[in-house]
C-alpha cells in the first residue's frame, strides 16, 4: 500500500469510530489529542470522563474550514475568521454563539473554541466527518500535556476506540495552541500566547 492509500485507510477507520459514537486518541498540529463527535453528547461524556475533568472551556473542536466554523457558531464576529485565516502558528479562537454541538461542551457563556489545523491527518478526517471534532489534550486533568503518543498515559490509550498510527503524526508543533477570545462586537482578547 502506498502511504496516501494507508492515511486514507488510517482516515477511514477513525471517521467510522467517530460516527460509531467513539473517541479516538489523535496527532494534531500541535499535540496529541482526545476527540470525538462534536455534535454527540455522550461521546463528549465520556471524553469528560477519561480526563476526569468537567471544564467546558478545556475542549475545543477541530473545523475543516471558516465555512465549517460559521455552521457551529452564529455571532462572531468578521475579523475573527480574519485573524484565523492570518495566522501564521496554531490558533483557537473562542467565538461566541455556540450552536449545534452538544450542550455538554459549551461553557455558560455560550463560546465554543475553534481551531482549523493545518495537519494533513486532521484535514482529511474532518473533511470525510463533515462535522466538527473535539480536541483536547490526551491527558488526565491537571497533569502534563503529552508532547507525543510515547507520554500519554496508558489509561488515556486503554480509553479510547482507536488510536491513528503515529507514523501520520507529521511535524506537530509540540506545544498548545495560542488561543484569542473574539466578543460579538469585535472585541479582541488574548488569552494564551
Amino acid at each position: 500500500m502506498q502511504k496516501n492509500e494507508k492515511l486514507q485507510a488510517e482516515v477511514d477507520e477513525a471517521v467510522r469510530v467517530l460516527r460509531a459514537g467513539g473517541v479516538i486518541l489523535y496527532p494534531t498540529d500541535t499535540v496529541w489529542g482526545l476527540g470525538c463527535d462534536a455534535t454527540n453528547a455522550e461521546a463528549v461524556a465520556r471524553i469528560y470522563a477519561l480526563k476526569r475533568s468537567e471544564n467546558k472551556k478545556s475542549m475545543l473542536v477541530l473545523c475543516a474550514s471558516a465555512d465549517m466554523v460559521a455552521r457551529y457558531v452564529n455571532r462572531a464576529p468578521g475579523i475573527a475568521y480574519e485573524v484565523m485565516e492570518l495566522a501564521t502558528s496554531p490558533l483557537t479562537a473562542i467565538l461566541p454563539g455556540a450552536a449545534g454541538v452538544a450542550a455538554n461542551l459549551i461553557p455558560e457563556e455560550g463560546t465554543l473554541g475553534v481551531r482549523i489545523p493545518d495537519h494533513e491527518f486532521c484535514r482529511r478526517m474532518l473533511r470525510a466527518f463533515g462535522r466538527p471534532v473535539v480536541s483536547t489534550s490526551a491527558n488526565v486533568s491537571g497533569e502534563a500535556t503529552p508532547a507525543g503518543l510515547a507520554e500519554v498515559a496508558q489509561e488515556i490509550v486503554d480509553g479510547a476506540d482507536f488510536v491513528v498510527n503515529p507514523v501520520f503524526e507529521g511535524k506537530p508543533t509540540r506545544k498548545a495552541s495560542s488561543i484569542i477570545a473574539f466578543g460579538e462586537g469585535g472585541e479582541v482578547k488574548i488569552i494564551r500566547e
